[in-house]
């Protein structure tokens, strides 16, 4: 076989953006010996479109499938098949290669003998640009994993693209896709990657960039949750993914995989479940519970706190209930929001279900705390801020001083910082404050546009020393209208609060009329995809 490396590049209907990946994998240099790229039946171009490249590219090598298998699995088994390198990495039609991947990995495996190496994927949030490494534990620093047992936080990063595999370790154990209309076929196809390997090797550079387009009018598989068939997808996934880990005897990984499902997948569905339609909710909570079933006490204690409390309240309850307050508890950060029901003297999670202990709240550190800051506009300028306690841990360390922090959404620097000291208020404490929203315009990045996002958060300190850094998210019932202000720069500024879809506050700040344009025109781009998916989904 070639030294070089076959990028494998999966295809459905997106001739607007394969080009672009299929160009990331070829401009990785002589490295990349070959690009398969794999069109999966698509009918807008996309297989013209790369027939037209391949003439101009003896390196790249065109798959073109009759029929569409319904998922990501079969065509990467076709590319996988038609492979000549002596190594082999995946890449979808809508992401992209930084300069360096392949020679990185390729260093990486070369150097350590190792059939796999891993490397950083970030998550990039298009059109703003905002970069969220993928599991940044796990690629810290170079780190050879000579026995995947030995760190059960691997089964976390089950991504297939990050990583570059030695062509014969994946055909000789027989390691594939499932096949056809299988979603999430990279949890399969990760977990026996680790069963099988001896060694893997993991690096700090980024290799991968994971493009999301939450506007897009066809959503990919990860973002397209609106119907409770995708959660069934992953459940089925995730199920057939442990079932791999216990056939080869990984318990300890497999263990492991429930807890990732606790701490991750359970949290991110939880959190839009508020949103969705009662038959969906019934749907989802029964899939759930069931799915549930197969944890044991053990695997729910080595969750976090959150995960192993909201899988404690679908078990008990066979009906769903408390959705709001679960979503908080879902988000991140944690927010377990009133009433704090006690039995016998311990937290639990109401009076209803007081099987549900809150196991940890009377010894964890504040700062690992599930507390819930609110605050809500009340005028233009001014925020009000409410702080509850939880369980009387904030009372016991005696609250000092609030201090609220507006950063920016991109680049994450400072835009501005109030304080005031909090009052005591019923169950927590309240304080006045008042932002300086023109400053926030002045402070607006030249390359950030007329548009500027600002998160909100605070900082409570407490007599003892101790603080808790937050999230704060909108006060229930509070107003989301936007807000125009007179400003000396810019004539006028249009401030939006609104809830991110973490839960937490942001305010969008558009300066002058431009920005009052971009306010309103970004409004009707987010909602007409939005209104076509439901549309889509009723004729269904």
């Amino acid at each position: 076989m070639p030294a070089g490396v076959s990028v494998v590049v999966i295809a459905y209907n997106d001739a607007g953006l394969v080009g672009q990946a299929v160009a990331s994998a070829l401009d990785q240099g002589p490295e990349v010996t070959e690009v398969v790229a794999v069109d999966d039946a698509s009918t807008d171009g996309t297989g013209a479109l790369l027939d037209e490249l391949a003439a101009r590219e003896p390196r790249l090598v065109v798959l073109r499938r009759t029929e569409n298998s319904g998922g990501c699995g079969t065509p990467r088994n076709d590319g996988l098949r038609a492979a000549r390198g002596r190594y082999v990495m995946f890449l979808d039609s809508d992401d992209v290669l930084p300069p360096g991947a392949v020679r990185t990995l390729l260093d990486a495996a070369a150097r350590h003998q190792a059939p796999v190496a891993a490397g950083r994927c970030v998550r990039r949030e298009l059109p703003g640009g905002a970069e969220t490494p993928w599991q940044r534990e796990l690629f810290l620093q170079e780190t050879v994993h000579r026995d995947p047992q030995r760190n059960p936080r691997l089964v976390r990063d089950t991504l297939c693209v990050n990583k570059l595999y030695a062509r014969d370790f994946l055909l000789g154990h027989g390691i594939t896709f499932p096949e056809g209309a299988y979603h999430y076929e990279d949890f399969v196809f990760s977990a026996r990657v680790l069963a099988a390997a001896d060694r893997l090797v993991a690096v700090p550079d980024t290799v991968y960039v994971w493009n999301v387009r939450r506007a897009s009018a066809e959503p990919s598989i990860s973002l397209d949750r609106d119907g409770v068939r995708n959660w069934h997808s992953r459940l089925r996934a995730h199920a057939d993914a442990v079932r791999v880990l216990e056939e080869a005897d990984h318990k300890l990984l497999a263990h492991a995989a429930r807890t990732k499902f606790l701490d991750h997948d359970l949290r991110m569905y939880v959190r839009e479940l508020p949103g969705r339609s009662d038959d969906y909710q019934r749907q989802w909570w029964q899939a759930t519970r069931e799915h549930l079933a197969r944890f044991d006490e053990a695997d729910l204690r080595a969750a976090r706190a959150p995960g192993r409390w909201l899988a404690r309240v679908v078990t008990a309850s066979q009906m769903p209930r408390d959705l709001t307050r679960m979503a908080e508890l879902a988000a991140r950060p944690a927010r377990l929001l009133p009433p704090y029901a006690t039995r016998r003297g311990r937290p639990v999670w109401s009076q209803e279900l007081p099987e549900v202990r809150l196991d940890g709240v009377e010894s964890k550190p504040i700062y690992r705390l599930p507390l819930t800051v609110e605050a809500e506009m009340s005028s233009r300028s001014r925020l009000r801020v409410r702080v509850h306690d939880l369980y009387g841990r904030l009372a016991g360390a005696g609250v000092s001083c609030v201090d609220v922090e507006l950063r920016h959404r991109t680049d994450g620097r400072l835009g501005q910082t109030r304080n005031a000291r909090p009052d005591r208020d019923g169950g927590g404490w309240a304080a006045g404050l008042t932002l300086d929203l023109q400053s926030l315009a002045d402070r607006s990045a030249p390359a950030g546009g007329p548009l500027d996002t600002w998160d909100v958060y605070a900082r409570i300190r407490c007599a003892n020393g101790r603080s808790l850094y937050t999230a704060v998210r909108p006060a229930g019932g509070a107003s989301m209208r936007r807000t125009a202000v007179a400003s000396r720069r810019h004539g006028l500024l249009l401030v939006q609060p609104y809830a991110t879809h973490r839960g937490s506050l942001a305010l969008r700040v558009a300066p002058g009329l431009r920005g009052a344009w971009h306010v309103v025109a970004g409004k009707a781009r987010r909602l007409v995809p939005a209104r076509l998916r439901r549309l889509t989904a009723r004729a269904h």
